[in-house]
């Protein structure tokens, strides 16, 4: 009996078009080419997003595949996305928080503050692993502290990783890939 491939459902950020730099390009490539199933959806409007808007394409490309695991991997803005999803949230395998912007800095932003109204950092049994960068000057008190550790997640640092975008130097990411492929993998720099 053969494994049945996962399906992965990467999940973009604010001000992103799916540029072939950037690691989510790189991973969906990766993760077809070994035979995976992968949803890399265009947001709606990524330079001025629209939570509702933003929800309902969750809920178009989060169903729940019939057969092998299910893994959501959410970078910068769409991890408030998901976590302000709530119920609507698909249920995952695994969930992966890429480098949150912080709620300060999102409500800062004007057409993205929608995403920080009411954002519940108390809500517990959320099942996720974060992984964040030292230095990422969208989240300046450390996702550790604005994320980590009041939801309870289970963290990888990664040392100098700033927003972990290709601006940091992030296009490649073969510790990512090694997660993707084995949960028990840690996530570490390029």
């Amino acid at each position: 009996m053969t494994t049945p491939p996962k399906t992965f459902l990467v999940l973009h950020g604010y001000e992103n078009r799916r540029p072939p730099g950037h690691w989510q390009h790189w991973l969906a490539q990766r993760l077809r080419e070994r035979g995976h199933h992968v949803r890399y959806p265009q947001l709606p409007e990524p330079e001025a997003p629209v939570l509702d808007d933003w929800l309902d394409a969750l809920d178009e490309h989060g169903s729940r595949p019939a057969e092998g695991e299910f893994v959501v991997l959410a970078h910068s803005l769409s991890v408030l996305l998901w976590l302000r999803a709530g119920t609507r949230r698909p249920r995952a395998d695994r969930v992966l928080l890429v480098a949150p912007p912080s709620p300060s800095v999102t409500a800062s932003i004007a057409p993205i503050a929608a995403f920080a109204d009411g954002l519940d950092l108390t809500e517990a049994g959320l099942d996720a692993r974060l992984v964040y960068g030292d230095g990422d000057p969208y989240c300046p008190e450390g996702a550790d502290l604005s994320y980590g550790r009041p939801l309870g997640l289970d963290l990888d640092r990664v040392p100098g990783g700033g927003h972990l975008n290709p601006d940091s130097g992030f296009g490649e990411w073969p510790a990512l890939l090694a997660w993707c492929e084995d949960p028990a993998v840690r996530i570490t720099g390029r």
